[in-house]
Formats: C-alpha cells, sequence, structure tokens
C-alpha cells in the first residue's frame, strides 16, 4: 500500500489517477466507477453527438437496400444507429497530450464531442467533415454550450482538399476517430472515403493523415482510435495495421499503444450466437494509437 499526502495507505492507483485521471497503463477500462462518472458529467452538459448522422445516415439509403440479401449497394447491412465516441476518453487524451491552450486538429470530426470538449477545456480545435448536416449540427451545439470560451471551429469540406488549404498553421495534437472503412456508409458523395472500396478507402486514409502530420509542430503528437473491421468473408482486413503503416510512411513513427476496454453491453447476448456461428469472437476493446512527430 502507498501513502497519500496525509499519510492515509490508499491503493497505486488511487495516486495515479490524482495526477493523471486514470492510471497511464496500456489497457484504459471505460467500466470502472470513475471513468462512468465523468462520461455521465459531459453528457449532462447536453451533449448530443449522434445529431445530424442518425436518422440522415440511415434514411440515406434505404431505397437501395437488396429484398433478398438485406443489404445496401455497398455490401453492407443498413445502418440502425450511429458510433458515438466517448466523452471521457476525449477529455483524457487531451489532458495527456495537449499544452494548455494547445491547438487540435481534426480530419473526421463526425459528431460534435470532441470539438465541444475540447472547447470547454479552453484548447482551439478545427474539425473537418464531409456532410454539410453535420457541420450544421455541430456547430448549433457548440453554440448553445459553450459559453464565455472559444467556440470549436467545424469546417464542412473533404479533408483531402481542406487540408491542402491550410496554410502557415501547425497544431498540437492531430486527432480523430475516423470511419472504419464502410463499416458505417455515412453518404454517397464523392469525398466521402466510407463509401469507397477497401483499397481506395486506404488510400485515401493514407493521403490524409499524410497531410495532417505535415501541420502536426514537431515533438507534436497524433492519436487515432480505431478498431479492425471484417471483410465480406469474414476475415478481419488488420486496418490497425494500415493506419499504423499511413503514420510511419508519414514520419510520424508508433510511440504508444493502448487497448479500450468497452462496457459489455449486449456483447453478452451476441457472443454466444456469433461464436457458435462462425467461432469469430465478439470485440469489446477499441485500439489507441498514439504516434509522436520527430
Amino acid at each position: 500500500m502507498a501513502k497519500d499526502l496525509f499519510g492515509k495507505e490508499v491503493e497505486k492507483n488511487e495516486l495515479l489517477r490524482d495526477k493523471f485521471m486514470e492510471p497511464p497503463f496500456s489497457v484504459l477500462d471505460t467500466k470502472g466507477g470513475d471513468w462512468q462518472r465523468r462520461k455521465r458529467m459531459w453528457k449532462d452538459l447536453g451533449i448530443e453527438s449522434h445529431l445530424g448522422r442518425d436518422a440522415e445516415c440511415n434514411a440515406k439509403f434505404d431505397d437501395d437496400i437488396d429484398p433478398i440479401t438485406g443489404l445496401n449497394k455497398y455490401g453492407r447491412k443498413p445502418m440502425t444507429g450511429v458510433s458515438i465516441f466517448d466523452p471521457a476518453l476525449c477529455e483524457l487524451l487531451y489532458n495527456w497530450y495537449v499544452p494548455e491552450g494547445g491547438k487540435i486538429l481534426d480530419p473526421f470530426s463526425g459528431g460534435s464531442v470532441r470539438g465541444i470538449i475540447a472547447a470547454y477545456l479552453g484548447f482551439k480545435y478545427t474539425g473537418i467533415d464531409i456532410r454539410s448536416e453535420q457541420v450544421l449540427s455541430n456547430i448549433e451545439q457548440a453554440n448553445k454550450i459553450i459559453e464565455g470560451k472559444k467556440k470549436p471551429k467545424f469546417i464542412h469540406g473533404d479533408s483531402n482538399i481542406i487540408l491542402d488549404d491550410i496554410k502557415n498553421k501547425q497544431y498540437d495534437f492531430f486527432f480523430s476517430c475516423p470511419p472504419y472503412a464502410d463499416l458505417e456508409v455515412y453518404s454517397d458523395l464523392e469525398g466521402d472515403i466510407s463509401n469507397k472500396s477497401y483499397d481506395d478507402f486506404i488510400s485515401l486514409y493514407s493521403s490524409i493523415i499524410m497531410k495532417g502530420v505535415k501541420l502536426l509542430k514537431p515533438g507534436g503528437y497524433a492519436c487515432f482510435v480505431v478498431g479492425d473491421i471484417r471483410d465480406k468473408k469474414g476475415n478481419y482486413r488488420d486496418f490497425i495495421s494500415h493506419t499504423k503503416k499511413a503514420f510511419i510512411d508519414a514520419g510520424c513513427p508508433l510511440y504508444n499503444e493502448a487497448i479500450l476496454l468497452q462496457p459489455l453491453g449486449t456483447a453478452m447476448l451476441r457472443a454466444g450466437k456469433i461464436f457458435k456461428a462462425g467461432k469469430k469472437l465478439t470485440k469489446v476493446h477499441e485500439n489507441i494509437l498514439i504516434f509522436k512527430k520527430p
């Protein structure tokens, strides 16, 4: 047992939480009470990161469903919801890797959560999203929640083009949770990399990473939260390795890697059926990849 400042014996993990919010281990467990309390605190602000995506994305492909296979034109089941970035993870990564008042660049901003939390904590956030509906929703939410502080900047457009147009700016943190290829197809827009073949997706994705790293300050960190995805045959594509390669090719070596353990939720109900049908394990984690620019 360790002792705190008052001589009281405490678990070492408690001392680490006092210093770092969460112990800086290679496994982060979102099921813990402290984590869940922080997550509820952020949600109580009124952040609704799903707005601008759920109804729009689901409706966009309803007419393209094959009546026999039940798949859309991209060979996927239509989306029944959208993934929401964990606000407690967002807070943690900002506190760990962004200097006070630092600048954050997010090429796949998606919902509002990463931008709103950045602004609320006093960081300068620039997020890019290809869907105008999403950008307008994010701006509306930020205007309601952020008072007396600089609001996050949300830009509508294709990151592959927008990043070329950002001149004479450097960022302290290059941060995102990118599309998982075509696992969730967000639109049929030309620049939306989620509606491409996997090879085209990786090519465009790597280009965006290359351009983002160029805008990162020397010594600055990049963090992408990713998970692996399966192809139509059920095999993993190794998206995590492809992400690492894109950053390394851009001159930004892998510096840290962590596993983010998710609440089990419905996984307990799904796991038996999934494993029995195809011996597949049910994923209950994502990978946090941290890169550092020399």
